[in-house]
């Protein structure tokens, strides 16, 4: 569709969509595991036999990539490979191998009178998922989705539209030949941003958003959608060194914590010491810092002990900054600390080092994250790493979905109650 397309058409065309994956996840919900799976296996088949066609798709990304403004990273990032594409095959397989939460009995019981009720997992229904321009979230958005019984609408960024199209081409290729229906799997072939507020108010027919990239993007779909919307805004991450911390430990989780890689949500941009350590914590863990360029911007107690660091200005509390920097704060108290995450953090994840059972339990009780780590890098809230199997993000919010949304987590539940001609007196 032209990104000229008058108002009237895109917004037809994206009631069309939107109609088509309602019907189209009705009949995904009555499909069995083994059906879903054999499509997953030969959409990876697929995708590894369509090699250049993708790779020919994605060179036309990349020779727009300047136009659009697009880093060294991001270009690296939106870039395919054989090993890449690889990659995505295998991840589709590693779908396969995940248990489907669809009808499983969360709980069952009889009533006094015989009556039986069972409280049943179900999909969602249809996902409109927004996301970065990045060709392997098209096709991990789909499987996941998918294997859980959902249709999904997928709005992938214009840089990456040849690639993206190029993917689903493949994967509604070998839906058609699996039994899955026409529309499982659809992607949004215009780049008018003014599709995106046409869905956003479908939601008779969409029942969940979820954005996946910049705080602009995830604000404005906060604010337009008329659905429920899955969503993180930014990953502000805090390490807490607890008065009884082994410093050692300490500096190595936070080492891994920010510089084991450093553009994503869960690596850590704030550090907090106990007062009662920061005389022997700080330089030891400065040092591993600057072994790779972390500019360090502390508060002015945490000065006296790194004494290359910036001054803190009051916007670093809140920073995510993605890149090598960290601010770096003394606290009085492990209450303290508490306080200065729930107020500056993200509620994405949080650690704490130390040895005090009595202290990871209370920092884990006032911490108000999605994922609260004790002794382990804040590196580690992820699907992947939890044993959970492949995600669709990880989620900030309370409900309906909290930390690494993956199959479960695209899933609400039915009651289904069966009696023997039972009357209500």
């Amino acid at each position: 569709m032209s990104e000229s397309a008058s108002t009237e058409t895109l917004q037809a065309y994206c009631q069309s969509v939107a109609e088509s994956a309602r019907e189209a996840s009705y009949q995904l919900a009555t499909l069995d595991t083994a059906t879903k799976n054999r499509w997953l296996e030969a959409s990876a088949l697929a995708l590894m036999d369509s090699v250049d066609v993708i790779l020919a798709s994605n060179q036309r990304d990349l020779e727009s990539a300047t136009e659009y403004g697009l880093n060294d990273a991001s270009i690296d990032r939106l870039r395919l490979d054989e090993s890449r594409l690889a990659g995505i095959a295998q991840a589709l397989r590693e779908i396969v191998a995940l248990p489907d939460p669809i009808g499983e009995v969360i709980t069952g019981f009889t009533r006094p009178g015989g009556l039986r009720i069972q409280k049943t997992r179900v999909p969602l229904g249809v996902v409109f998922f927004i996301y970065e321009s990045r060709p392997n979230v098209t096709a991990d958005a789909a499987a996941i989705c998918v294997k859980s019984g959902n249709a999904v609408i997928l709005r992938g960024g214009k840089e990456a539209i040849h690639s993206s199209q190029a993917i689903v081409d493949v994967l509604s290729q070998t839906a058609s030949q699996h039994g899955l229906p026409s529309g499982a799997v659809q992607l949004v072939n215009t780049t008018d941003r003014e599709a995106v507020g046409h869905f956003l108010r479908m939601d008779h027919l969409i029942d969940v958003t979820i954005p996946r990239g910049g705080e602009g993007l995830i604000r404005r779909v906060a604010n337009e959608a008329t659905m429920p919307v899955i969503k993180h805004f930014d990953g502000n991450c805090h390490v807490y060194v607890d008065a009884d911390a082994d410093l050692e430990m300490a500096a190595t989780i936070i080492e891994n914590s920010k510089c084991q890689r450093m553009g994503v949500c869960n690596a850590c941009e704030s550090l907090l010491v106990h007062h009662d350590v920061a005389e022997q914590a700080l330089p030891i863990i400065a040092d591993r810092l600057r072994t790779h360029q972390i500019e360090i911007r502390a508060d002015e107690r945490a000065r006296k002990y790194i004494h290359d660091a910036i001054p803190a200005v009051p916007e670093d509390w809140g920073a995510e900054y993605l890149g090598p920097k960290i601010s770096v704060a003394v606290v009085d108290s492990l209450d303290a600390a508490a306080s200065h995450i729930n107020r500056f953090g993200s509620r994405h994840t949080d650690a704490i080092v130390t040895d005090s059972l009595q202290a990871a339990n209370r920092f884990t009780q006032l911490v108000d994250s999605s994922a609260v780590m004790v002794n382990a890098s804040t590196r580690f809230n992820d699907g992947g790493m939890f044993g959970l199997g492949a995600e669709i993000g990880i989620s900030t919010d309370k409900f309906h979905a909290r930390g690494p949304c993956g199959l479960r987590e695209l899933t609400t539940y039915k009651y289904i109650v069966n009696g023997d001609g039972h009357i209500r007196t």
